[in-house]
């Protein structure tokens, strides 16, 4: 817990200067000003972060938390557990539908096995287990307070690591069957939501499971007596470790200066736990898509953020994350090649009150 409190207390803010200049950079494009909306606030946002008004997110890694989650045999999803490591399998011989996108954003998919059932084979796989697997939350806890710190700072060094690698940017996404009830719980707890109204139907479940997934998350918030008010004990006893790993990389993107894109429900949940143990290291954080869950506009409203797009996307795995780089890539694409005023001839525009 003590090396947490460090890494916590060594988040800083961003760099104001920074993102000043790269406001006047901006300006003095030829085009109406602030005519780019939220692709100029981005770049200016990943300005602060780099501490450097020409900033060039060139290497960036989709970071995978992958888990499994105890509360499956609750009946609350449509396929069985094995399905968790399969996927980071596939992940690892380049399959899956982020792999793919993941090409075309110039990105490198790095999946981390935190908490499936087994390690994980492909080499390509960071096996980084806390546990195997958590408890079944409508039990008893995900897992000990020990574990969540641990899981944590697994996050946190995942992106130590990376940054050490060479890579500045960071894309989140999971892979854990269950993990839409854990966030689910995780939401109606923090956001103090009746479960029926913060849980959806995840990667596609029949009406029954959707009432069983319902049924366990309250289960799980009577048994447990969560603290909405201490991140650690929400996802200890109603979360789950690919959470936790995604909170510590929050943390570790603010603590060594990367920005970070939030992807969808689950990450989004990640992020506002996140920010509850340090609310410095939202200015690192970049939303992306609006995810068709339930939950997922109430935590983007928590966290004070809108996501730019909205797509009714509901995939998982960074995909609507490695998205938004698309929008993140034409920003950048103007602020490097448009014209200024005087290289264009025209009359600059000013401000306006």
């Amino acid at each position: 817990m003590d090396r947490l409190k460090e890494i916590i207390a060594g988040i800083q803010p961003t760099d104001a200067n920074a993102r000043e200049e790269a406001w006047k950079n901006w300006d003095s494009l030829c085009k109406p000003l602030r005519g780019l909306g939220w692709l100029e606030e981005v770049v200016v946002q990943i300005a602060g972060i780099y501490g450097d008004a020409h900033p060039h997110p060139d290497k960036r890694a989709v970071v995978l938390m992958g888990a499994d989650n105890g509360v499956v045999k609750e009946g609350v999803t449509q396929t069985d557990s094995s399905v968790t490591m399969q996927v980071l399998e596939n992940m690892g011989n380049d399959l899956s539908t982020a792999c793919i996108m993941s090409h075309l954003a110039g990105c490198t998919m790095v999946p981390v096995n935190i908490g499936g059932l087994k390690d994980g084979v492909h080499p390509r796989i960071r096996n980084c287990v806390v546990r195997y697997g958590t408890g079944n939350i409508a039990e008893g806890p995900a897992m000990t307070r020990e574990e969540c710190v641990q899981a944590i700072l697994t996050g946190v060094d995942t992106v130590r690591d990376l940054k050490a690698e060479g890579y500045d940017l960071i894309v989140t996404g999971e892979m854990g069957i269950g993990n839409t009830t854990t966030s689910s719980a995780c939401a109606a707890v923090l956001f103090d939501q009746a479960p029926e109204v913060v849980t959806g139907r995840g990667a596609g479940l029949s009406t029954e499971g959707l009432n069983k997934k319902v049924r366990a998350i309250e289960r799980a918030i009577e048994v447990n007596h969560p603290d909405k008010t201490d991140a650690i004990d929400v996802i200890s006893k109603v979360g789950g470790l690919d959470i936790a790993g995604m909170v510590g990389c929050y943390l570790g993107a603010a603590y060594y200066h990367l920005p970070i894109l939030i992807d969808g429900f689950i990450s989004a949940i990640s992020a506002y736990l996140a920010g509850m143990l340090s609310k410095t290291a939202k200015e690192y954080m970049i939303p992306t898509h609006g995810s068709a869950e339930p939950a997922a506009k109430l935590a983007m409203e928590h966290l004070g953020m809108q996501a730019p797009i909205q797509a009714g996307m509901h995939l998982g795995e960074g995909t609507g994350a490695i998205m938004g780089l698309s929008l993140i890539d034409q920003g950048l694409n103007v602020y490097y090649h448009v014209a200024t005023w005087d290289g264009a001839h025209v009359e600059a525009y000013t401000h306006q009150k």
